[in-house]
């Protein structure tokens, strides 16, 4: 019913900056809690960043200072400027919405993105 779709991974340089994207599908009317994960492949996936409708956000301590999170409500779109990569920062981000209120009038508790890829090199 609800879809999120993420855009902006690529291939930076160690140092450089990316700013990824997340946006909703139009059947999302309000979303409470929207954000990022990342895998490497063997590896479980772990949290990046989160941002509330109210605008409070969490971040990994790994990225802490590095990254930032923000969203617009009416858009149903959250970002992440991610500045100083490092070749730890290499994986595929997912993005995530939670507790996202449908156009059907029903309630999807957590919606997954199919990712996006970043690699940063040496």
């Amino acid at each position: 019913q609800v879809q999120v779709v993420e855009s902006g991974g690529g291939l930076v340089q160690s140092g450089g900056s990316l700013r990824l994207s997340c946006a909703a599908s139009r059947t999302a009317v309000s979303i409470n809690v929207m954000g990022f994960y990342r895998q490497t492949p063997g590896k479980q996936r772990e949290f990046v960043a989160g941002i509330r409708s109210d605008g409070r956000t969490d971040y990994a301590d790994s990225v802490k200072g590095r990254f930032t999170i923000s969203r617009d409500n009416a858009l149903k779109t959250v970002w992440l400027q991610m500045n100083s990569l490092n070749t730890e920062d290499t994986a595929k981000y997912y993005c995530y919405a939670r507790e996202v209120v449908t156009t059907f009038g029903d309630t999807n508790f957590e919606v997954w993105g199919q990712g996006t890829l970043v690699t940063v090199s040496a």
